[in-house]
């Protein structure tokens, strides 16, 4: 009986729930580590370099945890979480960026046209050329370790620990909740922008489950954050990111997410089914083959 408990039934690793566990304090452990190696340099850091420095941390936690419990307790290499490098790896990844400039785009023009939504600049009146481009490339870089490091954990290890344990339904299910309430700590975060990044995460890993592989994910988390928030000018998930359009939002809240942004509006589920829509068109091809 208590083997029964610990180990899986089909091989001889830890049952799901367990290996899922272990993992988040080992991404604990390695968290607290990596903070307390920078708390020295804490107090000198810029609001920006703040983020930064939170990110890379996030980075060290994430893949550390990860890599160690695929490794030693999943018993697969790092890889097969949907690393596999071949001729998909940078079209998954521009796909991604096309799809939600598409999403991201539709939702600013919806807004206009309703009158909810007025623009006010470009970052460049503003501005001056050199800042633009280099806060635009800064949070560029950002979202690209964002992306990764939220797509490794939710869509990668969480969503198919949870899914060799139970099923693929539970593995979504459970992993998308659990990404929605990790977003409550955000600023102006509500019940319902938890149950806007709750179907957020059905939608990435809608791109997970269509190619087996998270640069798909990755691609569409990178293009939902950039283009939300630098490219439109809307808060990504609560945060105020530097914007190349300066715009104002005075629409009903219920549809346009007020301060967390779009991802806390009705106006975000048409988005979804159309960037689900692509994601299918995009991806049948390889499934047929």
């Amino acid at each position: 009986m208590i083997k029964k408990f610990f180990v899986s039934p089909s091989e001889p690793r830890l049952r799901a729930g367990w290996r899922l566990l272990i993992q988040t304090i080992l991404m604990i452990i390695l968290g607290i580590g990596a903070s307390l190696l920078l708390l020295p340099i804490l107090p000198k850091l810029t609001s920006d370099s703040i983020f930064w420095v939170s990110e890379l941390m996030e980075l060290l936690a994430i893949t550390g945890s990860v890599y160690l419990a695929r490794r030693f307790l999943d018993k697969r290499s790092f890889a097969s979480i949907g690393f596999k490098m071949d001729q998909h790896v940078v079209f998954d990844i521009l796909v991604g960026l096309i799809i939600t400039f598409i999403m991201m785009g539709s939702i600013f023009i919806a807004m206009q046209a309703l009158g909810w939504l007025k623009f006010e600049s470009f970052a460049w009146n503003v501005d001056s050329v050199q800042t633009v481009i280099s806060q635009a490339l800064l949070f560029f870089v950002i979202f690209i370790v964002v992306g990764f490091n939220e797509e490794l954990l939710f869509r990668g290890y969480h969503l198919q620990t949870i899914t060799s344990g139970s099923n693929l339904f539970w593995g979504l299910l459970i992993s998308s909740i659990i990404f929605g309430s990790l977003h409550l700590g955000n600023p102006n975060a509500t019940w319902v922008s938890a149950a806007g990044i709750f179907f957020a995460g059905l939608f990435l890993a809608y791109g997970y489950t269509r190619t087996q592989q998270l640069w798909l994910p990755i691609g569409l988390h990178l293009g939902w954050n950039f283009f939300e928030g630098v490219v439109f000018g809307y808060p990504v998930s609560g945060l105020t990111i530097y914007p190349l359009m300066n715009i104002k939002v005075s629409g009903p809240q219920v549809w346009t997410g007020g301060a967390f942004g779009p991802e806390a509006g009705l106006i975000i589920l048409p988005a979804l089914v159309v960037g689900a829509i692509l994601i299918n068109l995009y991806t049948r091809s390889r499934l047929d083959s």
